[in-house]
């Protein structure tokens, strides 16, 4: 029963396994790229074709000179056309012959435009193109990023007055050739907004072995008083290797700096012009007391000088034994004498020889009375 059911099976066997295996393949394979003609002129049209790509993805279709070693700047970018893979991955094209700003050996370059990245090759020569031969690989291998990129460093009271932000580009690199790559030199740049990187040839020493990874890190910094969304930019070999944003703080010490200018030299600026303007201003009269003698003074000397006379007449005689302080107190407060207290105006009291007679005289007996 088991060989027949075997026998009964084989005629079904053999066209079941070719179409899995039909199946299984593309799904291995890289994604490639073929071009309908090697050779075109400037003008002309070639059709690109290709298979193993990912289902309903984006392309970009360049023709680059140097192999492309130089990255998209040796490629006809104005020239290039995009094309979307069908649900089997494939694709087929027209693309217009141009001339790319680099000399040959020139390729037709297709690369994935969203999702992982992917690219692939094809071979290709523009008549009438300048052939050039291809620059020497200093570095000696091929380096790719394997990690996620990081900056290190933050802000210190420096930055926060203006001062430049600098931070640190950490970088786990592998070398995928065959030999070891030596004080290789990358590219760093930043960016701001809209405006294209500003880049800086930077030399990392060390060797990076063959099949072994490091990390590396590159100094990054900003210009003074920097502010806002920044993206940091690395390359090697002409590849974009990656790119790290950076989120600046803005420098809040610069605005408490101009508030406090503002608020600082009008006041001083006015408080120098009202000093100048008490200098120069003239005196107001009876503003300033002239220099004399006290009230008490002009009084004692005009009272001495008026009854000096008449008192030594009367008390010429009379010896007073006190202390002269006691004959001083008395003398201010006799009315008699005309001193006033200090602070005080002189009273119009009448003097001893001028004060009225208080003795009763007896009335002149009247006319006819006896």
């Amino acid at each position: 029963m088991l060989a027949a059911l075997a026998l009964a099976l084989l005629p079904v066997l053999p066209p079941v396994l070719p179409v899995a295996a039909a199946h299984a393949a593309p799904a291995g394979d890289p994604p490639s790229a073929a071009v309908s003609r090697k050779e075109a002129g400037a003008g002309g049209s070639i059709t690109v074709t290709g298979r193993g790509w990912r289902p309903h993805t984006l392309l970009t279709l360049l023709i680059c000179g140097q192999n492309m070693i130089g990255g998209t700047n040796s490629c006809a970018n104005g020239d290039g056309r995009a094309v979307t893979t069908d649900d089997r991955g494939a694709f087929s094209r027209p693309l217009p012959v141009a001339e790319p700003p680099k000399p040959c050996p020139c390729v037709v370059h297709v690369a994935t435009v969203t999702g992982p990245a992917a690219a692939a090759d094809a071979a290709f020569k523009v008549a009438g193109h300048p052939v050039a031969p291809l620059p020497q690989d200093v570095s000696a291998g091929r380096l790719a990023v394997l990690a996620q990129p990081r900056l290190i460093g933050s802000g210190g009271l420096l930055t926060w007055f203006g001062a430049p932000p600098q931070r640190e580009l950490a970088v786990t690199v592998g070398n995928l050739g065959s030999t070891p790559t030596k004080d290789p030199i990358f590219r760093v740049g930043t960016s701001h907004g809209v405006f294209a990187p500003k880049w800086e040839d930077q030399q990392w020493r060390g060797t990076v072995p063959a099949g072994r990874r490091t990390e590396v890190r590159l100094p990054v910094e900003l210009a003074a008083g920097a502010h806002g969304d920044y993206l940091v930019s690395l390359k090697y070999g002409g590849r974009l290797l990656v790119e790290q944003p950076w989120e600046v703080g803005r420098p809040w010490g610069v605005t408490l700096f101009w508030v406090l200018l503002c608020v600082v030299v009008p006041t001083v600026v006015f408080r120098i012009g009202m000093a100048v303007v008490d200098r120069v201003r003239p005196p107001r009269p009876g503003a300033a007391a002239r220099p004399g003698r006290t009230g008490r003074d002009r009084h004692g000397d005009r009272n001495d000088g008026r009854h000096g006379a008449r008192n030594d007449g009367r008390h010429g005689d009379r010896h007073d034994d006190r202390p002269k302080g006691r004959q001083k107190d008395r003398h201010d407060r006799e009315p008699g004498t005309g001193a006033a207290p200090d602070g005080t105006a002189a009273l119009p009291w009448f003097t001893p020889d001028t004060a009225p007679s208080t003795t009763a005289t007896e009335r002149p007996p009247s006319k006819g009375s006896a």
